[in-house]
């Protein structure tokens, strides 16, 4: 497969999951979280899904395209592994989607980076809320779901967060 099929293929897996996680929150009160801007294509789709909701945003360095950049009071800059310590606060047990895809190229780095960040988001998510990770995440909070149709495994990953009164 060619470097193009498979960027094609990764975002179209994005892009079915994140539909499909936005099927599963519909019901549940709270943010989204997207954790790397990127030139801001998702999040522009996630706008487009949750027109309702406050969209905060993680990024190191702002290079979006000038459409696609959130407003300053939803975008928190810097290394993200201290941002979402600082949000804690403002975001624990509040989040109904987060969606982490840091989209380097470098799979054991994005591999790294998932396995620090893990801990880190899955307080901010709400009890049933969904995690969409193009890394795969093992966390005992994080349970894996079934994938859309279209998605081969291990391309994208959808969790649920549960506890001790939430399940699949």
């Amino acid at each position: 497969m060619s470097r193009l099929d498979s960027f094609i293929r990764r975002l179209e897996a994005q892009r079915a999951c994140l539909d499909a996680a936005a099927q599963m929150v519909r019901s549940l009160d709270g943010p989204i979280l997207e954790l790397g801007l990127g030139n801001g294509r998702t999040y522009d789709h996630l706008r487009q899904l949750f027109p309702e909701r406050e969209i905060l945003v993680c990024e190191r360095h702002v290079a979006a395209h000038p459409d696609c950049i959130p407003p300053a009071e939803f975008l928190l800059l810097g290394d993200m592994r201290e941002t979402l310590r600082a949000a804690r606060g403002r975001l624990e047990g509040r989040v109904a989607l987060a969606h982490l895809d840091p989209g380097t190229g470098d799979v054991d780095a994005n591999r790294a980076l998932a396995c620090d960040l893990a801990p880190l988001i899955a307080p901010l998510l709400r009890p049933g809320g969904i995690l969409v990770s193009e890394p795969a995440i093992q966390l005992s909070e994080l349970v894996g779901l079934a994938l859309p149709s279209d998605v081969a495994p291990g391309r994208y990953h959808l969790y649920r967060r549960v506890n001790s009164q939430w399940s699949r």
